[in-house]
């Protein structure tokens, strides 16, 4: 019984949920890459190169079938793959976090010393660091 309320505690864990969530997301945004690349990219390579697929290509040494097409078609999914999630959700996703980003405000009750540049108070006469001193505000 205490087997089963660990492996309870273990699946309502919140890091195994957002994990589980994560995957999810993963295999729907894997298909919707997968569909631009293999409905919408690959044909203008088709259109542009004659051949969407390379993988009939092969050569043979000493009865050994070389299949380098297949590789090339892995490549070009590969990049295709990893520019299509760059463009559409990297890209997105770091102006969406630098626009929500803001610049704390200035701290109106400090300001820089003129010899070591450490924060002093606006009023302070004299820098606690290096001792010199400075013009009152």
């Amino acid at each position: 019984m205490k087997l089963l309320i660990e492996f309870k505690q273990f699946l309502l864990r919140g890091n195994f949920v957002d994990m589980a969530v994560a995957l999810v997301m993963a295999l729907a945004i894997f298909a919707v890459v997968q569909a631009l690349i293999g409905d919408l990219i690959t044909p203008i390579i088709a259109a542009i190169a004659g051949e969407p697929d390379f993988s009939a290509l092969t050569f043979e040494i000493n009865k050994s079938i070389f299949r380098y097409g297949h590789f090339i078609n892995a490549v070009i999914t590969f990049i295709l793959m990893a520019a299509a999630v760059f463009f559409f959700i990297v890209v997105p996703m770091n102006a969406l976090i630098a626009r929500s980003r803001k610049e704390p405000p200035a701290d109106p009750t400090t300001r820089k010393c003129p010899e070591c540049l450490s924060e002093i108070p606006v009023d302070a006469r004299r820098c606690a660091f290096c001792t010199s001193q400075v013009a009152g505000a």
